[in-house]
């Protein structure tokens, strides 16, 4: 029988068709309203997988609107109780169960401090849809492993369509209508050759680089929450500082790649590592020497990097599986993180 995780992931395709469709009035209404009122600043709020997401909300924002996008620190707020100022600034709220009190408490205080908060959640009859200015559904159903994953591609999908209707490109709203077939394509990948280096690993670094960061967070920490398996994300040229000392035979890498100016040079970096004799595996791209090429689909470069998470989950759960684990069921974890 296939996983909670395996069947909530393979949903991600229709629940992206249906999201685009639901969603398109509010995501007009809202985008008018920001090219009005020309924010300043946009900040982000979320935890775990979406503060992932965030993490590509932050490159979407700043590549295509040129907008400064910083990631907000919840403890800011609801342990030290300092408020800054947030006129003018828009505060982008992304939770698949909007019960986090330290979340709530940092979206109020943002909200009191002038922001404009809009929440991306799952649940709409959540606290933080309560409170929010504007609340973009996500529209993923219920998920109840524990494994965020459709959740996940539908906060960066409506981050998308958010983008594309605030920055008036029509080249990307076209693509993003698209995706849900992209991302029927990208779950029949086949990783397997991937297994056998990572079935006995015990560290991994995840590499990508502008927006295939968020990616590469994300994939990290699903690793060590449903694989049991130590994995640290980096940007391909961060880890250049430090932490390519690490890597090794007995230290893997997989690299994220997107036809975009980051392609080559996360390229580059992966095939410096398979010269430092590491079992390196690369999604996208042209492959190197001694570097194993996972398959991915191809299309617009923002978009990209959602189809190969959704590829990756895929695989995520095959892996948990021949590591012994229950990607349903991580040891000492729950699907609502209550941080206080």
């Amino acid at each position: 029988m296939p996983t909670r995780m395996f069947a909530e992931a393979a949903e991600a395709p229709s629940r992206v068709r249906a999201q685009l469709v639901a969603n398109a009035p509010r995501v007009a209404d809202l985008a008018a309203r920001l090219r009005r009122a020309a924010p300043r600043a946009v900040t982000t709020l979320g935890r775990g997988s979406s503060d992932n997401a965030a993490t590509f909300a932050r490159y979407l924002v700043e590549t295509r609107l040129g907008v400064m996008t910083a990631s907000s620190s919840p403890s800011v707020s609801s342990v030290y109780e300092v408020a800054a100022d947030m006129e003018g600034v828009v505060t982008l709220a992304i939770s698949q169960s909007g019960q986090s009190p330290d979340l709530l408490s940092a979206a109020q205080a943002a909200k009191a401090a002038g922001a404009l908060v809009v929440a991306l959640v799952n649940d709409e009859a959540s606290p933080l849809a309560a409170l929010a200015d504007v609340t973009l559904p996500l529209e993923a159903g219920s998920e109840t492993s524990v494994a965020a994953t459709k959740s996940f591609i539908t906060a960066l999908t409506a981050v998308v369509q958010l983008v594309a209707a605030w920055s008036e490109d029509e080249a990307l709203a076209e693509a993003l209508a698209d995706l849900p077939d992209g991302l029927e394509d990208a779950w029949a990948l086949d990783w397997r050759s991937a297994l056998g280096p990572l079935t006995r690993a015990e560290h991994l670094y995840v590499v990508a680089r502008g927006l295939g960061f968020g990616i590469a967070q994300e994939a990290a920490l699903k690793f060590k929450e449903t694989c049991g398996l130590h994995a640290e994300a980096f940007s391909s040229a961060e880890v250049r500082h430090g932490p390519m000392a690490l890597i090794g035979p007995s230290f893997p890498v997989l690299a994220f790649t997107q036809s975009d100016a980051t392609g080559a040079g996360v390229a580059e970096t992966a095939a410096g590592f398979a010269s430092q004799g590491a079992p390196v595996m690369q999604v996208g791209g042209r492959a190197a020497a001694g570097v194993t090429r996972l398959p991915a689909t191809t299309g617009h470069p923002a978009l990209e990097p959602i189809c190969q998470i959704q590829s990756f989950y895929r695989f995520a759960d095959a892996l948990a599986q021949a590591r012994g684990f229950d990607p349903d069921r991580p040891s000492h974890l729950r699907k609502v993180t209550e941080t206080l």
